[in-house]
């Protein structure tokens, strides 16, 4: 469930890009992320997120109801993910389960928090740049609310 859940996101966030003119362009940028997906599963998952396909490629479902309000919430994404947070003066190392580093940093980017200024996400370790030192501890001790 969660794997779906996880890859759905990716789709969301290649999708939100603009860059996504075919479902086979979709499969290979999937499997550039690590997840290999059949042509039935991605037809699922085009359904299921709402995803419109016009010329220029897939876009995202508008207005209310939309895909994005069916993912799981920041804080569950966390829970469910993230395993350490350190702090290093104004930076955070967050270690997550294999693979999921992306879409947890995806979630906590989607946030808009004031503390974070960005991520940069690998497949089990996000770092996030904090405008200073007290702001990665408010950060942190944000996310480590959300594992306890």
């Amino acid at each position: 469930m969660m794997n779906k859940i996880l890859r759905q996101r990716v789709i969301l966030e290649l999708v939100g890009q603009g860059t996504i003119a075919s479902q086979e362009e979709l499969q290979r940028a999937l499997r550039k992320r690590g997840f290999k997906v059949g042509q039935a599963t991605l037809s699922r998952d085009i359904r299921d997120l709402n995803l419109s396909k016009a010329s220029t490629g897939y876009s995202l479902p508008q207005g209310e109801g939309s895909a994005g309000s069916a993912l799981p919430p920041v804080s569950r994404m966390v829970r469910e993910f993230v395993l350490e947070v350190r702090t290093a003066q104004n930076l955070l190392v967050v270690k997550t389960v294999v693979g999921s580093a992306q879409p947890v940093a995806a979630a906590l980017d989607g946030e808009e928090w004031p503390e974070l200024m960005g991520t940069v996400a690998g497949d089990d370790t996000i770092l996030i740049v904090c405008p200073e030192k007290r702001a990665a501890k408010t950060l942190a001790r944000r996310i480590e609310e959300m594992l306890a």
